[in-house]
């Protein structure tokens, strides 16, 4: 399959559900609804509705299905990376080749447009209700408000900045890469299977590849910036080539568990292994 046509068509997708349910930047308050949407457009790669996206299509439905999860998803990864790069945290100040959100909008405007984008992410999964199964609708939100809490993303979060940088070990590393990272592409690839009318079993093997791609492509994205000043760093336990077999070991993990799926999970083993074998 051509990966890059369809990460393309499916950003598409996402775009404009986000551009739909987003407030214009010219609302009031203008200020607070332009930082919003300053990471928002344009977006990265949108990995992770790439991937509820393509779990709906691994169970046989049609990524529209998986909409509102893809959707959500974004938007929760986007509210985590503006409150990521604030001062009190990695205090950053350039995402995606542009100005941070608190550099341009000021630390406090940042801290609400994040919490913001949070609190929409939510109403837009609920929303859904209204089209799609709610019993299918609740187990997403639910699945999503989990990964984004503090025994998930903001728990990894907080676990990074207080991580023992002489003491780590592997498992630790692994630990805070489960939920800062590979939490939020659960989320993802099983509320996209979910909407699409998956249960069971494939659910449980959905969550399972979701898991290791997600650790793996931290670890990869770790052995990238490995000149950094990164404290939660593989590479900084166990070394580059070690922590480059890791990631691979995960990633063939996860495309076995995909195994019973047959073709229909192509765009999830193609999308696991641009993120992981990924050079920039």
């Amino acid at each position: 399959m051509d990966l890059r046509a369809y990460l393309a068509e499916r950003a598409q997708l996402v775009d404009a559900e986000l551009e739909r349910w987003l407030p214009p930047a010219a609302a009031a308050p203008a200020k607070l609804h332009a930082a919003m949407r300053h990471l928002i457009f344009p977006g990265g790669k949108r990995l992770r509705p790439a991937l509820a996206f393509a779990g709906a299509e691994a169970v046989g439905s049609t990524p529209e299905r998986a909409l509102p999860v893809a959707a959500a998803a974004e938007l929760v990864h986007t509210y985590s990376l503006i409150h990521d790069d604030l001062p009190c945290m990695d205090d950053d100040v350039e995402r995606r080749g542009r100005p941070t959100v608190h550099v341009l909008y000021g630390e406090a405007i940042a801290v609400l447009a994040g919490d913001a984008l949070l609190a929409a992410s939510f109403e837009l999964l609920a929303e859904a209700a209204k089209q799609s199964e709610p019993a299918r609708v609740l187990a997403a939100l639910r699945d999503l408000a989990h990964a984004a809490g503090s025994r998930q993303l903001v728990g990894g979060q907080a676990d990074d900045l207080s991580f023992p940088r002489d003491t780590a070990d592997v498992a630790l590393v692994e630990s805070v890469h489960q939920r800062k990272t590979a939490a939020l592409f659960e989320a993802a690839v099983v509320g996209g299977a979910r909407l699409g009318g998956a249960d069971g079993e494939a659910l449980a093997r959905l969550r399972g590849f979701a898991r290791g791609v997600g650790i793996a492509f931290q670890i990869a994205d770790d052995a990238l910036d490995a000149d950094s000043d990164e404290a939660c760093s593989l590479v900084r336990v166990i070394g580059a080539a070690a922590s480059r077999a890791r990631a691979d070991e995960l990633l063939a993990g996860a495309i076995d568990a995909l195994e019973p799926f047959g073709a229909p999970a192509e765009p999830l083993r193609e999308i696991a292994r641009f993120t992981v074998s990924r050079s920039q």
